[in-house]
């Protein structure tokens, strides 16, 4: 006789599910009756487990950002920092683009069943109690290859955290537009739109135009090789 899931594991089945039915169908269909239905329970296992649909997207929105900081964790340091930041920016593309739904409730863009994910300040030092462990981690990676191209004389002196705030709103803007398709299909934006952008930002930040060309063919260079594909 099968053994009764523990409320840790009927939990992760609810966040594993509810992220299907987002990218299945969207926000719209992710509901508590159909979230109940996808792991074969009744209705009332939501709200035990998380008390309510609101608890529920929070939890989504952290696994969002585990997911994150997994796939960021995956880029190796290498001795251009600058070039760095491109292919964390580029490992999080790849991130959103396989599952933009998901995203979209992470970082507060959509709100299913009217629940907005809890957002918190995660760009100030002074402010970041308010916001997701999660969140944090995943914003970390930012901050300390932001310190990196500091302390190596390529930006400018500035508090690494404005630098990452700074850099994750390029990206992160650059990444809305083409999710919602309007740089076109495959590779077409990064390469006529995210690597001008990246290479404008960081002149802004100090770095030469000839430097930061060279680190973001590197890093361009590098990812392709690995990945064979930047686009979808």
């Amino acid at each position: 006789m099968a053994s009764k899931p523990s409320a840790a594991e009927v939990k992760a089945k609810l966040i594993e599910a509810a992220i299907r039915l987002l990218s299945d169908g969207g926000p719209e269909a992710l509901q508590a009756r159909k979230l109940a239905a996808e792991i074969g329970a009744s209705t009332m296992a939501v709200y035990t487990h998380f008390g309510g649909m609101g608890a529920l997207v929070n939890e989504v929105a952290r696994e969002g950002f585990r997911r994150l900081s997994a796939n960021l964790g995956e880029v190796e340091e290498t001795d251009d920092p600058v070039a760095d930041i491109l292919t964390l920016a580029l490992a999080y593309r790849r991130t959103v683009v396989d599952n933009p739904q998901l995203y979209a409730v992470t970082f507060g863009q959509s709100q299913p069943s009217g629940q907005k994910a809890a957002l918190g300040d995660m760009t100030k030092e002074e402010t970041r109690q308010n916001a997701s462990e999660e969140g944090i981690e995943a914003f970390g990676y930012l901050v300390r290859a932001a310190k990196r191209v500091i302390d190596a004389g390529r930006f400018r002196p500035t508090p690494e955290f404005e630098v990452a705030a700074q850099l994750w709103s390029a990206v992160h803007g650059y990444i809305t537009l083409e999710v919602a398709g309007h740089f076109g299909d495959g590779e077409n934006g990064v390469d006529h739109i995210l690597i001008p952008l990246a290479t404008a930002i960081g002149v802004g930040l100090g770095d030469t135009y000839e430097a930061a060309m060279r680190s973001a063919r590197v890093s361009i260079e590098a990812w392709r090789a690995k990945e064979g594909n930047i686009g979808t």
